[in-house]
């Protein structure tokens, strides 16, 4: 299969990086961030724009709110606290590359990071970089910074919470294409593991798969994917073609506010030690 590593945590040929799923300390298993850490960053957070400080007045209480006027989101710590505790990441796999230079060969390591909180928001980063740590680091901050709402749907009669896609979406990224159809409700997530960790992150519980191309080529399935549920929201159906209201953006709304000077207090590093 294309997500399926070699024996043993050697990898093979590819610079000591198996390909499978949580291959010794650098592989793909899941990570978790500690809720104490996350809340300590949470208060150290000072907001640089306009939607940052917003969110942080809890005058934006939910992500729909920034998707419904195009807002760009520039602050990852928005999303976490909007999200809070529920947003999961797991790296999906982490590639060493190199660049060939007058001087020999330069290695970086290339990760690629999901995040989702299970419930319509999915987020896809990839980052570069000369540490294995500082990569994962910055892709996490890139998903976040890239989430998308997914929309669901149902499979037959709306009953009960929407468990699949509302219609059949194909996404590409290179040679691979990746089809997803509605399944029935029961029939579960019917998919290879690289595309199936996405869609459970999205909190899709049913659905059929079907995948052409290079599969093997983990970045390009996972972006196939990933553009597979962000043209979920891109097809108008009947349920749709209600008359929009249009409301204030919330910058009109909240001009005040955000007219009021930022008081913003810094401490010398003498301060500190002495503290």
């Amino acid at each position: 299969m294309a997500e399926r590593g070699g024996d043993g945590g050697g990898g093979g040929d590819r610079g000591g990086f198996g390909r499978g799923f949580g291959r010794g300390d650098r592989g793909r298993g899941m990570r978790r961030r500690s809720g104490g850490r996350r809340e300590e960053e949470e208060k150290k957070w000072i907001p640089v724009t306009k939607l940052g400080r917003l969110v942080k007045d809890k005058k934006i209480t939910s992500l729909e709110q920034i998707y419904y006027h195009s807002i760009p989101i520039k602050e990852h710590q928005a999303i976490d606290f909007l999200i809070g505790p529920g947003l999961k990441d797991e790296v999906m796999k982490i590639m060493p590359v190199q660049k060939q230079t007058r001087a020999g060969q330069r290695t970086r390591f290339k990760a690629f990071v999901v995040v989702g909180d299970m419930n319509g928001h999915v987020g896809l980063g990839v980052k570069c970089s000369k540490e294995v740590a500082t990569a994962i680091r910055g892709a996490i901050i890139l998903a976040k910074l890239s989430m998308i709402p997914v929309r669901l749907g149902y499979w037959g009669n709306n009953i009960g919470k929407p468990h699949t896609v509302p219609c059949k979406v194909t996404g590409k990224c290179g040679s691979v294409s990746v089809r997803i159809v509605p399944a029935p409700r029961g029939a579960g997530i019917v998919a290879a593991r690289v595309p199936k960790k996405i869609l459970q992150f999205a909190g899709i519980e049913d659905v059929f798969t079907s995948s052409s191309g290079s599969t093997k080529t983990l970045g390009n399935f996972v972006k196939a994917t990933f553009d597979c549920l962000l043209k979920t929201y891109g097809y108008l159906t009947p349920d749709l073609w209600m008359e929009s209201r249009y409301i204030k953006s919330p910058f009109q709304e909240h001009t005040d506010l955000l007219a009021m000077p930022i008081k913003v207090t810094y401490q010398d590093e003498a301060e500190k030690v002495e503290a």
